[in-house]
């Protein structure tokens, strides 16, 4: 029988395992390892500080999303022996596999960045790219009375790039419906030279936070932080903060580097159009795990996973793989006051503004805010549960469409 072995059940894994069982046919045994047993849906902690989820609306068993056929183990990974195709389990169990797909995610390192975990960590520091520093910070912002919020990045790349800048239009609209509006100053800190990696996108989104009031501070990589309420650069610039909300440093899985498989930051070197890994023939990468250019975020996994199954069975069948991943990423960004925008773009193709998914209809918009992109952001937990999950066909094709896009014009030119 042929072993194939995922190692990650979170969305990458979990599409590639329902994908992959309906393709397969019984001469296969796919086993899934993750570490616990309950799957978080992590577009909705952003949601959670703001009173608008709660824990039930992100959390469900791994087991619901899997088909039958399909052996979940739960156990820490030690380590991949890939020369010996086989995984290591920290309760000794050996996996053998005859391929391996990692799609083993990414997660914040706060131990990173000095000053970070002392005293004031989830008392006037916290995260919300976990569910724990989720919960906490609504209990802090429930009971803050005011003073200056500062939102940081604190070196990329990191996981959904633009939830940092969501969180800060949240606020903004969290302290404006509170009647405290004023006496909330709000800054954002990225080490990015603008408010998004991507020239047009960065100027519709630094107007956003203009219009705000909420100051910004650019080319800022943190070097650490000050036990006295200060955020020090490494080129020894300060920020000072009542209440921090940082973005740690990303990383991902420690297996990857004690496997020897990894970069500086554990994600998996990637070809980044077929998603086979570098070097190692009958391994394949996707999701938050990869080292590619493109952002870390569920459409991304949902993308790359339609190409990934198409390689997989090209593989298995001895045929050339396609070089068919474009780097598509398609983001909602909230904005606050029951309104969003949509991004769509890939390796090539910045974020440009139009109508989505129907070139003339839409409905919805580029780059442009509306009712209906924050409708959509909030329906899309349903989708992801009900269908995304579950490999099911979603309207949106891998590759990004340049219908409905166009280039703007600036002071007389393209921009």
């Amino acid at each position: 029988m042929k072993q194939l072995v995922i190692l990650g059940s979170g969305t990458a894994g979990t599409m590639m395992a329902n994908k992959l069982r309906h393709k397969l046919d019984k001469d296969w045994h796919i086993t899934i390892v993750d570490q616990d047993h309950l799957h978080v849906y992590q577009p909705g902690l952003l949601f959670i500080p703001f009173g608008m989820y709660t824990r039930r609306h992100v959390l469900r068993p791994r087991r619901h999303f899997l088909p039958n056929g399909v052996e979940l183990v739960l156990s820490e990974i030690s380590e991949v022996e890939a020369k010996k195709n086989r995984v290591v389990l920290s309760n000794g169990r050996l996996l053998n596999y005859d391929y391996l797909i990692i799609a083993s995610g990414c997660n914040i390192r706060p131990q990173e960045t000095e000053g970070m975990l002392g005293e004031a960590w989830k008392k006037n520091i916290f995260d919300f790219y976990t569910l724990d520093g989720s919960l906490a910070l609504a209990q802090k912002l429930n009971r803050w009375e005011g003073g200056k919020l500062v939102v940081n990045i604190t070196e990329m790349p990191i996981k959904c790039p633009v939830a940092p800048l969501e969180f800060a239009f949240l606020a903004d609209w969290f302290f404006t419906e509170r009647g405290m509006r004023h006496k909330v100053e709000i800054e954002y800190v990225t080490p990015l030279p603008d408010a998004f990696t991507k020239p047009v996108a960065a100027a519709t989104l630094g107007n956003f936070l203009e219009k705000k009031h909420i100051g910004m501070h650019r080319e800022f990589n943190t070097g650490n932080i000050d036990p006295a309420g200060k955020l020090v650069s490494w080129d020894e610039r300060k920020v000072d903060f009542d209440l921090l909300v940082t973005v740690p440093t990303n990383m991902g899985a420690d297996f990857i580097e004690r496997s020897g498989m990894g970069d500086d930051l554990n994600f998996v070197p990637t070809d980044p159009h077929t998603l086979q890994a570098k070097y190692h023939d009958n391994v394949f990468v996707l999701g938050d795990a990869t080292d590619l250019p493109t952002s870390k975020a569920g459409s991304v996994a949902h993308f790359q996973a339609d190409v990934l199954t198409e390689n997989f069975m090209r593989m298995i069948a001895g045929r050339e793989l396609l070089e068919d991943f474009d780097g598509h990423a398609n983001c909602f960004v909230e904005s606050g006051f029951g309104k969003g925008l949509l991004i769509d773009f890939n390796y090539d193709v910045q974020p440009l503004p139009g109508k989505f998914p129907f070139p003339m209809i839409g409905p919805m918009a580029l780059l442009k805010e509306s009712r209906i992109n924050h409708w959509g952001k909030l329906m899309f937990r349903w989708v992801y549960w009900n269908m995304l999950l579950k490999g099911r066909k979603l309207p949106v094709p891998h590759k990004m469409s340049m219908a409905g896009k166009y280039e703007p014009v600036v002071n007389g030119s393209i921009s």
